[in-house]
């Protein structure tokens, strides 16, 4: 397992690089589907904070190896369900 700083950095730039990639689909995208990707940028940004939030304070009770495995397998898949919304979009 890596240390908390460099998961926590991995999951900001694939935050952010799935934000820019919302706010590029957003702006030369269709009017219809701007509800749909103001929604998604709030979920991005939710996500973030989600994630980053359980790097910091992991739950009691967990062996540190199966708890930080759960929350990477967790986050990449929620990741790819955000990328495929934005391939969507």
């Amino acid at each position: 397992m890596a240390n908390k700083r460099s998961l926590k950095k991995a999951i900001n730039q694939l935050c952010e690089e799935l934000f820019s990639e919302a706010v590029a689909a957003s702006l030369y995208g269709n009017e219809y589907h701007k509800e749909n990707a103001d929604a998604l940028l709030v979920t991005v940004i939710k996500t973030q904070r989600h994630y980053i939030s359980r790097v910091s304070h992991p739950e009691p009770g967990i062996g540190t190896q199966s708890y930080y495995k759960d929350l990477r397998e967790k986050f990449a898949a929620q990741a790819s369900e955000i990328a495929d919304q934005i391939s969507n979009l």
